[in-house]
This record gives C-alpha cells, sequence and structure tokens, in this order.
C-alpha cells in the first residue's frame, strides 16, 4: 500500500467494539470484496471491503476475519485467513503478506491460511448459536451482483440451517458513525492530501486549459502524498456542466468568464475526505458569480453550527433549506408568492438546491449511518449546499469536512481556502508559462 502503516490499536478497538454488541455464543463472519472481472483477463482494481478493512486492517483479496468472543477454544476467538504465500505468486503479483505481517498489521494473533477455513470454520460453527453475516445495505442502493458476502450467506445457511442469523450491518452501522481519534486522524491526512491538490489547481487553472488537465494536477497531487487515489469520480465542471450534480466527463475548455466547479477527493489508508470549491477560470468572480457563492458560503457557515450533539437529521435539513430560502429570495431566484405557494413536499428552494446537505463521512464517502439518529459527538459529516443556475451557466457549491464535538463543530477542512478574496488572491499569484 502506497499509505503509511497504521496503528492496530484502531483495529483491536473496532473489533472490541462490535464483539461487545454480541450475544453469548455468536460468530460473526466478514470477507473481503472480490476482485471483478472487467474484460478478457483484466481485473477492476481491488478495493477492500470496508468492515473487513476497519475490524483488521486487512488490505489485500482473499481475507476472512472470525470473530467468536467468548468461544469456550480461546484459539478460535479471533481467527485471520489470508492468502498462502508460495513462489509462483510472489513472481506474478509481489509478496502478500505472512503471517507474522497480517499479525503485526491487524493485531490479530492468530493467522491461518485462506484453504484452511473451510477446516477451522466448521469447528467453530458447533459451538456457535448464533451467526452474524455481512451485507452491503444501503437504502439507495440495490447491487444486481452476487457478492461474495451474499454468497457466502447462501452457502452457509444451506449447510448450517439451524443455527441463528443475524445481520452484523445493523451493529456496524451504530458503530461506525462514531469515530476514534486514530479515526479522525485518518480522515484529516486525506483532507489535508485534497487541500494540497486544491491548492496546486488555484495555481494551475486559467482560460483554455482542459478539464482533464486539471484533473491530472489533481490526480499528480495525490499520488505524490501517498493518497490511493480518487475516493470517487472528480468532478472538474466548467459553465454549464458546474450545474450537473455528477458530471464527471472532465472533456470540455475552461473558458473566460465561466466558473469551474470541483468535487473530488483523496482516498487515504481506505479513509477518505470530501471537498467542494468553485473557483473563477480567469481568476476574478464576476458581480453574479460573487453573490451567488457568498450565498453559499453563507448558508454553509450557518449549517456548519447547526450541527451539534442531539439535532436530528431531519429537523437539520429543514433547517438548512429555510436558510437557503432565504439567500434565493435576496438573489432573485425565487419570490414571496413561491414561497407562499409552495407544495411543503417541493419546496421552492429545491429548483435550484435539490440536493441533501449533509452525510457521514469516513471508510467510505457515503459512509455507512442511520439517518434517523441524532448527531452525536464523535460524528463526522460534510456539509455541502449549493446553487445550480443552468440559465446563468452559474453553478457553486462549497463543502467542508465537519467533525461534531460537545464543545461545538469543529471544521477539518479549515486550512483549505474558501474566502473568496483568499481564492481570488491565489489564482492572482500564478505564473502561467
Amino acid at each position: 500500500m502506497k499509505y503509511l502503516p497504521i496503528n492496530p490499536e484502531l483495529f483491536r478497538h473496532n473489533r472490541q467494539r462490535f464483539s461487545a454488541q454480541l450475544p453469548p455464543q455468536s460468530l460473526a463472519i466478514f470477507h473481503s470484496n472480490d476482485r471483478m472481472p472487467r474484460n478478457g483477463d483484466q481485473t477492476f482494481p481491488f478495493r477492500q471491503n470496508s468492515h473487513l478493512f476497519s475490524l483488521s486492517g486487512i488490505d489485500q483479496e482473499e481475507s476472512v476475519l472470525l470473530l467468536f468472543p467468548d468461544c469456550v477454544r480461546e484459539e478460535f476467538r479471533e481467527v485471520l485467513f489470508i492468502r498462502r504465500i508460495d513462489e509462483r505468486t510472489a513472481i506474478w503479483e509481489g509478496q502478500k503478506l505472512s503471517k507474522q505481517a497480517a499479525s503485526e498489521q491487524s493485531g490479530v494473533r492468530r493467522i491461518c491460511w485462506i484453504d484452511e477455513l473451510d477446516r477451522i470454520l466448521h469447528q467453530m460453527m458447533v459451538l456457535a448459536e448464533h451467526v452474524f453475516l455481512n451485507l452491503n445495505e444501503n437504502e439507495y442502493f440495490h447491487s444486481e451482483v452476487p457478492s461474495r458476502d451474499l454468497r457466502f450467506a447462501q452457502q452457509l445457511q444451506a449447510r448450517y440451517p439451524l443455527h441463528r442469523y443475524h445481520r452484523s450491518q445493523a451493529l456496524l452501522r451504530r458503530l461506525s458513525m462514531i469515530k476514534s481519534e486514530l479515526e479522525v486522524a485518518l480522515i484529516q491526512q486525506a483532507i489535508d492530501i485534497t487541500g494540497l491538490a486544491f491548492q496546486r489547481v488555484l495555481g494551475f487553472v486559467r482560460p483554455g486549459v482542459m478539464e482533464y488537465e486539471v484533473e491530472a494536477e489533481i490526480t499528480h497531487e495525490f499520488l505524490c502524498n501517498r493518497a490511493t487515489g480518487h475516493a470517487y469520480p472528480p468532478i472538474v465542471a466548467s459553465g454549464i456542466h458546474s450545474c450537473v450534480l455528477h458530471y464527471n466527463a472532465n472533456n470540455q475548455r475552461c473558458n473566460d468568464g465561466d466558473v469551474l466547479l470541483f468535487d473530488f477527493v483523496a482516498e487515504y489508508a481506505n479513509y477518505a475526505a470530501d471537498l467542494s470549491r468553485t473557483i473563477p477560470v480567469n481568476g476574478r468572480f464576476s458581480e453574479r458569480q460573487a453573490a451567488v457563492y457568498l450565498a453559499v458560503l453563507k448558508v454553509m457557515r450557518q449549517a456548519t453550527q447547526l450541527l451539534l450533539p442531539g439535532t436530528s437529521l431531519q429537523d437539520y435539513h429543514q433547517q438548512v433549506g429555510r436558510l437557503m430560502e432565504g439567500e434565493l429570495l435576496q438573489l432573485g431566484l425565487i419570490s414571496q408568492r413561491d414561497i407562499d405557494e409552495q407544495d411543503p413536499a417541493h419546496p421552492a428552494y429545491k429548483r435550484y438546491f435539490m440536493h441533501g446537505t449533509s452525510h457521514h463521512l469516513g471508510l467510505d464517502v457515503h459512509d455507512l449511518s442511520n439517518r434517523f439518529e441524532p448527531v452525536q459527538a464523535g460524528m463526522v459529516f460534510t456539509v455541502e449546499p449549493g446553487i445550480y443556475i443552468p440559465e446563468e451557466r452559474i453553478g457553486v457549491r462549497i463543502e467542508n469536512n465537519i467533525l461534531v464535538r460537545e464543545s461545538g463543530p469543529v471544521d477539518l477542512t479549515a486550512n483549505i481556502p474558501v474566502e473568496l478574496e483568499a481564492i481570488e488572491t491565489a489564482m492572482s499569484q500564478q505564473v502561467w508559462t
């Protein structure tokens, strides 16, 4: 991996927290993700299952973690399975983890080869009453591809039909929302790398450059600072494309007089930041662009102050909507009549601000969460209001990453330029070649 070694205490802590939620005689099973086929004999880049990584720190395919905290056989309480080392694998793919390296990386004492899994799992299943299985559960996404976790769950239940089966996701969802200090430090590293990339493009963007050239500058900075790469396809959207929420073709020329909207983020040690910024291509906002920008910035700052322990996310989003409503009224984009006659299910502000304001952040950009639970200290959120005016070719989104504390919100992205004047000043110092 490109990233520096991680303190295994993080993974021991996560296992302890998860294991404490299990009923007696429970066995929990976690698999690595599949190596997904592309075309021919090629596969897509491997990305570890977030839950397996959070509990083990193992970033390698064909890995399995078994947790049986109160097993009468002590050697079965934590068992990690990895690929067997052989000469052919080393020649073709490079060296894989040894048992010692896997133990040091994860903090798990007992390491076995993956070809021993069936035998050892059978011994553990005989002793277990409850079995916790892991699936990717998301209310906004359903995969048509049968994952390794799903295939395994079907096989295991067919083989051992009399056990009591449960969802690990329900426990992991509650635990993953609260970030330890070690996790916050990894998120901060991803944020800092992202900030370096933004500083780089402030010195690069000018009329005539292509969006993909800007993307290349971002990627260069990421890889030079030990990031794995992008946590999601980067958005580099100029002109009218700044009004397309998930534009990532990044193949157009950046023109004088247009804004350029960024939504990009480094992934470091599988942890993600999430940043949006909007800049003027020519280095100077027009009067109208500046007015829209300042409106979004005002809402972003006000929304940040609303992220306090005990806050309902449903109420929070409604409050942010009312804040945006006031700004759109000032900009002349909606009228008081629009507000008075609006359908509560489809408020007037949604015409220009059609997405949510915040989501949980961590091992995934849209981190495992429960949006019906109130805000708690230790959670990390994005705050990303936007205004999109296609008829004016202006799209502005500003997004920061916020750590919730009992004492109030902490802006983890505070060192990344966001003030209008700071952006213009940085761009004015360019030396074009």
